[in-house]
């Protein structure tokens, strides 16, 4: 089964950048689409960004443009680059992994129906203004 574990995250600035990691292992990588969503207090869960295995990716319209996922499959890791910070990206993220088919599904999946994901313990971002 796949494990997964967030590294990064802590405090930023509104229009500041942070970067988060995730280690990825235990499953076969081009099996799955790894992405991170995002849960905050009072907030619906959110699907952020996704990545399948060739390198396509699906965004969050809230995130598009500031937000860039990344990965290094020698190594196992997804990155997430978060640039152009807004308080309202304050949040607890998590890592994921799922057995969709596209990055977009993915995301869909994420959001709606984290039954089938796999994920992280989650690692907290907070941006002040």
């Amino acid at each position: 089964l796949p494990q997964l574990a967030e590294t990064g995250g802590g405090s930023a600035k509104a229009g500041g950048s942070l970067r988060l990691s995730c280690v990825a292992s235990g499953f076969t990588r081009r099996n799955y689409v790894l992405g991170w969503f995002r849960q905050a207090p009072e907030k619906a869960r959110e699907g952020v960004a996704a990545i399948e295995y060739d390198g396509s990716t699906s965004y969050a319209e809230s995130v598009k443009g500031r937000f860039t996922i990344s990965q290094d499959n020698a190594k196992n890791t997804l990155y997430l680059e978060m640039a152009n910070l807004k308080p309202e990206d304050t949040a607890v993220y998590y890592c994921a992994a799922n057995a969709a088919l596209t990055a977009d599904q993915a995301l869909g999946v994420m959001t709606a129906s984290p039954e089938y994901n796999y994920q992280g313990r989650g690692t907290q971002v907070t941006v002040s203004s």
